[in-house]
């Protein structure tokens, strides 16, 4: 009869440092950073290209226009994180210029409504087209598996961010300024499941 040789418990996996943690997650930091100061830069080369006298918060300011439509004064200022006065200079140095008109809100007339001209969405247009080509340019430099490998990344980063990561003109909506257009309010709409009782009248 042979003697059994007793059991081997394996080793258990050492627990990663936290340690070595904290520094992976501060490379990556440093990393992303990195990232948004190039994309900064690739926007004000856009800007400079095509419209040298604007500066990189007004551009942002026809951004928010451009892609939310008419906003009050209020509204404008909230969301580009400057108080009221800032604000309105901002919009009477880009009136000036042609890119934006200013209008009293009919609804209330102690409110200002912003909106795009013409020429201030041209603009727009030339300044993110000119940034897509060029970030598409630096990404096309990269190998195939470089490339490849930045979709994932780039994807769990924003499912990472949760509510950080909504549309960044959410809050814009949210404080009210693009429910409507408020030069040209919609017509308020029946409640599912009947009519709307007319004003001052019965059904």
């Amino acid at each position: 009869m042979t003697q059994q040789e007793p059991h081997r418990l394996e080793p258990a996996p050492e627990p990663s440092s936290q340690a070595g943690l904290d520094q992976e997650a501060e490379e990556v930091t440093l990393s992303v950073m990195a990232a948004s100061r190039l994309f900064v830069a690739i926007s004000a080369r856009a800007l400079a290209s095509t419209d040298d006298s604007l500066t990189l918060p007004q551009l942002r300011a026809l951004v928010v226009l451009n892609t939310c439509g008419p906003v009050k004064l209020a509204v404008m200022a909230a969301t580009l994180g400057v108080n009221p006065s800032t604000a309105l200079r901002m919009v009477e140095r880009l009136e000036s210029a042609g890119h934006m008109d200013r209008k009293t809100n009919p609804d209330n007339r102690r409110e200002v409504v912003l909106r795009l001209t013409p020429v201030g969405r041209n603009l727009v247009e030339r300044v993110l087209a000119h940034r897509r080509t060029e970030i598409r340019t630096l990404v096309q430099r990269l190998p195939a598996d470089a490339r490849a490998g930045l979709i994932p990344a780039l994807r769990a980063l924003t499912e990472a961010a949760d509510e950080m990561a909504v549309d960044p003109f959410d809050e814009v909506r949210r404080i009210g300024g693009l429910i409507d257009d408020p030069l040209n309010p919609a017509p308020p709409v029946a409640p599912q499941g009947g009519r709307r009782r007319p004003k001052g009248g019965t059904v």
